[in-house]
């Protein structure tokens, strides 16, 4: 059986994309442009979510469902200047919407497991030092586990 991935692209949805002073061209859904020469490093750039209130954003959740029972590999495409600058933070949420625990990527690629009791999460790209940068996707797959 194979595990299915998920990409996660930079929509155009601009209320969790941080904007100010930034510059952001639209090329492809594969294909986004930012650059920001006064963004501090820790800003949030952009946030992506697994739970939305459809009737207040007028947006379909960006992330695909995931659980505790499985193990995940992410993996990021971004071009940036020097290869680096950027994290990747998952923060998860119970179903009373309080913090059940975070996973931070600090490469390209990495795995993970989310907190049992996992009901939502959201991923956020972190500017680690960048001033410019292409983002291209990330992608989010199943890791098969085998029976004992």
């Amino acid at each position: 059986m194979a595990s299915e991935t998920y990409e996660i692209y930079w929509n155009e949805y601009s209320a969790d994309t941080y904007l100010y002073g930034s510059e952001i061209i639209y090329n492809g859904k594969d294909n986004v442009e930012f650059k920001n020469m006064l963004m501090p490093p820790g800003t949030v750039i952009k946030e992506w979510y697994s739970k939305v209130n459809f009737q207040a954003k007028r947006i379909e959740p960006a992330l695909p469902i995931i659980d505790g029972e499985s193990a995940y590999e992410v993996s990021v495409d971004i071009d940036t200047p020097n290869s680096k600058g950027y994290i990747i933070r998952f923060v998860f949420y119970d179903k009373y919407e309080m913090e059940a625990g975070n996973f931070i990527l600090n490469g390209d690629k990495a795995s993970f497991r989310c907190p049992l009791k996992t009901y939502s999460y959201k991923m956020q790209l972190i500017n680690g030092g960048m001033h410019e940068f292409t983002f291209h996707n990330v992608k989010i797959t199943e890791i098969e586990q085998k029976s004992k």
